[in-house]
């Protein structure tokens, strides 16, 4: 990406350098499964997290100083969520309505959320009691290594998905869709998850539209996109954990079903045609 002298966003809150903010005391291993199964994927974890929530105990905090790559990284993330409100400010304009920017919230082990306690085992993540995405930015590092997903697209993609899910929370469907998964059961309630999720992926496809004409992207780019979003499909993730894939427990979708919406939104640019909850499951 040609990110660097970019303008960086205002709305980053970063929280790396400060340690013994809050510390988590007990939890339990099914529940920080569960996490990694789910928010590793990059998606929506306001049920998951209020399963994580636990007593706190109150730490002295502690200053570090960052170093040259983490600052460069921070910088980079401020370049990327400064061109996600560029779109979707002209955006939202553009259908009269207007864009409420969302903030980031950069961290590193664990931070604190109006949707519970996060640690980096959950995964980046859109909260939508505080409009917030909060990201540990060691997550790009799992990527690179566990996922094969690389390049500075790919994290872009990642950030682009989560601030999906806060265009989701503006437009209503995200309420919608709690709505629908509240009184379901589990297996009713997956698959308006995997339909909440690739339509972020389409999101992050229709930035990636408007960020490729403003001639932010560079050669590969794009396929660095596609590669991330296939890495976080549930059967690569199902099978890479466990060797073997269960459909009904699916939550975001396929690999191929990601990439798939996350062209869609790529080649199209245009908000109105990522409806995935009108669609026939078997469809998306």
């Amino acid at each position: 990406m040609l990110w660097k002298g970019r303008r960086q966003s205002d709305n980053v809150e970063d929280r790396r350098g400060v340690t013994g903010r809050r510390v988590a005391v007990g939890g339990g291993l099914g529940a920080i499964a569960l996490a990694v199964i789910v928010l590793l994927l990059g998606g929506n974890p306001d049920e998951v997290m209020q399963n994580l929530q636990t007593p706190h105990a109150p730490g002295q905090e502690q200053a570090r100083i960052l170093t040259a790559e983490e600052k460069e990284l921070g910088e980079f993330v401020g370049v990327v969520l400064a061109e996600t409100e560029d779109v979707w400010n002209q955006i939202f304009q553009q259908e009269g309505e207007q864009y409420r920017e969302p903030k980031l919230v950069l961290f590193t082990n664990a931070t604190e959320s109006a949707c519970g306690f996060a640690q980096s085992a959950t995964g980046p993540f859109y909260c939508s009691g505080d409009e917030k995405v909060y990201i540990d930015l060691g997550f790009f590092q799992e990527m690179q290594q566990r996922l094969g997903a690389s390049g500075d697209f790919a994290w872009a993609y990642v950030i682009a998905h989560e601030v999906g899910h806060h265009v989701q929370n503006l437009l209503g469907v995200m309420q919608q869709a709690n709505a629908r998964m509240q009184s379901a059961s589990p297996e009713e309630a997956n698959p308006v998850l995997v339909r909440l999720e690739l339509q972020a992926d389409f999101l992050a496809g229709v930035w990636a539209h408007h960020a490729q004409r403003m001639s932010v992207l560079e050669k590969g780019d794009i396929e660095e996109g596609m590669n991330a979003a296939s890495s976080v499909g549930d059967d690569r993730i199902m099978k890479q954990q466990q060797g073997y894939v269960v459909p009904d427990a699916f939550t975001h979708g396929t690999s191929e079903q990601r990439v798939r919406w996350f062209t869609r939104g790529l080649k199209s640019g245009d908000l109105n045609q990522g409806d995935t909850f009108t669609l026939a499951y078997d469809e998306l």
